[in-house]
């Protein structure tokens, strides 16, 4: 009886383990296009892996991030010059020969082989078509006078493939372009203070533009609970994924 107890205690463990494991590892998410499946893998924080098509797209490639094993990049897509964001070792580690990259004006000055891409810009790229979304704080900053995220610096896009349209807010508040969007299909929403908005906030500005799917991303610290309460009733799905593996 005792070893049966110990054994179960063991198997129970395992599960435990492997089921903790397999959530850390943030599963890709699977979207079905007209031209064929979208495969989108959290990696961390803003880090994330986009295929399709044969296609590997990084946006916003940077540190904790370990890319060992990972594919090289078809095209790197940069958001804003903060750390988090634009980060040239990871740049560097996986480019390849070919290896494009679209990036705001103001990271082209630091990663200098990108094309630039400015609020309100649209590029094709391989079936893609590529917006650039303003991403800026309205109220929050530094200092009096002072904001984290300048109008018309960084970039949030949505990116549309096979009909479907994918947004990812970049680091903003809760701004009137992104309360007008039409038609995303998936958008991945940022959170955190004191640099961008708190949860609260962030479910009012999806409720503004309404997508089919909301997924929290860049949440650090952030209190999901109270963002996907502030969705209920909307018809607005949210997934919770962890960004953030141990």
């Amino acid at each position: 009886m005792t070893r049966l107890i110990l054994f179960v205690g063991y198997f129970l463990s395992w599960i435990v383990a492997a089921t903790s494991l397999s959530y850390a590892a943030a599963a890709p998410q699977v979207f079905t296009t007209s031209a064929g499946p979208v495969r989108i893998t959290p990696l961390n924080h803003a880090s994330t892996l986009i295929e399709a098509g044969g296609k590997t797209i990084y946006l916003d490639p940077a540190k904790p991030v370990k890319f060992d094993g990972l594919p090289k990049a078809d095209l790197i897509v940069i958001t804003d010059i903060h750390g988090d964001h634009m980060d040239p070792d990871s740049i560097k580690e996986i480019s390849k020969a070919g290896t494009e990259i679209f990036a705001p004006p103001a990271v082209v000055q630091t990663v200098t082989t990108a094309k630039p891409i400015a609020n309100g810009e649209t590029k094709t790229w391989h079936g893609w078509t590529i917006d650039a979304i303003p991403a800026y704080n309205l109220k929050r900053g530094p200092s009096a006078g002072k904001l984290f995220h300048d109008k018309g610096r960084g970039n949030g896009y949505v990116f549309t493939y096979g009909g479907k349209r994918f947004y990812f807010s970049g680091d903003t508040e809760g701004v009137p372009e992104m309360r007008a969007l039409k038609n995303i299909d998936v958008a991945f929403v940022c959170m955190n203070l004191p640099y961008t908005m708190p949860p609260e906030e962030a479910a009012d500005a999806v409720k503004a533009f309404h997508p089919k799917v909301v997924i929290p991303y860049h949440y650090r610290g952030s209190d999901l609970a109270v963002f996907q309460k502030g969705l209920e009733g909307t018809g607005v799905e949210v997934r919770l994924l962890d960004w953030y593996p141990k």
